[in-house]
């Protein structure tokens, strides 16, 4: 199994899980019905979403290293 692309592709699907909690958002703020929890909602996809990042961006140097 390759954990490079297993990464990138729970990355992609993170980010549409972020996507979709911010829109929700969004209309619970239009709709005047705010609740916490789903202030809170983004931040469950947003922490995992920014580890895959950081190793996805630290990859291409990590690859030089051991060249």
């Amino acid at each position: 199994m390759d954990w490079n692309l297993l990464i990138r592709r729970t990355h992609r699907w993170l980010s549409l899980a972020f996507v979709a909690a911010v829109v929700a958002n969004l209309v619970a703020l239009a709709m005047k019905s705010q609740a916490v929890w789903i202030g809170l909602l983004a931040l469950a996809p947003l922490i995992p979403l920014m580890l895959t990042g950081l190793y996805l961006f630290a990859l291409p140097y990590l690859r030089k290293a051991r060249a």
